[in-house]
């Protein structure tokens, strides 16, 4: 057996890789040619980052009865297990992942976050969830808890009503046997590969068509 080492590939040069303007008036077609391809291959792990950014919030009780990790798993169970499609599922797995950064207005976060990849309907309950689930406490919190009437006359209302009924409000018990994350792992990662609406994905996609010529 030979003790010569196959000479190692060359590695590519990551400044021949990159943007050659300091502002983007001076960009060119090669400029973002460059940008929109590894734009490309980052995107391929948006499912991974939000799992990773989901895992943040174990341990974290924040008062609650189970901490917001296993609440978001309740949640996403309970769903799961009431016969709802896979993309509701995602959504209420994800509904509270704006806790850590979005601590004065989570469900914004959570919204945009889902928005590229989920029907209107869901976006639009994920964005009000918090509205719809202060009815079970805003009037605890001084805060009136029939804010949700505001939306009342919305073809949403009864849907996100439920949502919060059924599995929102309901998913605080410590003696519930929730899936795991491993569980929904594969879900998140079905949604998050191929966006619905985006302002960028009608080039992504003419990019990634070029490229697999």
């Amino acid at each position: 057996m030979s003790d010569v080492k196959e000479p190692e590939a060359p590695t590519e040069d990551p400044e021949k890789s990159r943007a050659k303007f300091k502002a983007m008036i001076d960009g060119t077609k090669e400029d973002w040619t460059h940008i929109v391809t590894h734009a490309m291959k980052f995107n391929k792990g948006l499912a991974d980052r939000v799992l990773g950014h989901l895992r943040l919030l174990d341990g974290d009780f924040g008062g609650f009865p189970v901490d917001r990790l296993q609440h978001s798993l309740q949640t996403a169970t309970r769903a799961y297990r009431d016969g709802r499609d896979e993309e509701y599922v995602v959504c209420a797995l994800l509904h509270d992942i704006g806790d850590t950064l979005g601590s004065y207005n989570h469900p914004d976060v959570a919204a945009a976050i889902l928005k590229p990849f989920v029907s209107e309907k869901n976006h639009w309950m994920v964005t009000h969830h918090g509205v719809f689930q202060g009815y079970y406490f805003f009037d605890y919190i001084g805060l009136d808890k029939n804010l949700r009437d505001n939306f009342k006359d919305h073809p949403w209302y009864e849907y996100t009503a439920q949502f919060c009924h059924l599995y929102d409000q309901m998913a605080f018990d410590p003696d519930y046997e929730s899936e795991p994350l491993e569980f929904f792992e594969p879900m998140v990662q079905r949604l998050f590969a191929v966006p619905k609406n985006s302002l960028y994905k009608a080039a992504l996609d003419k990019n990634e068509a070029e490229a697999g010529e």
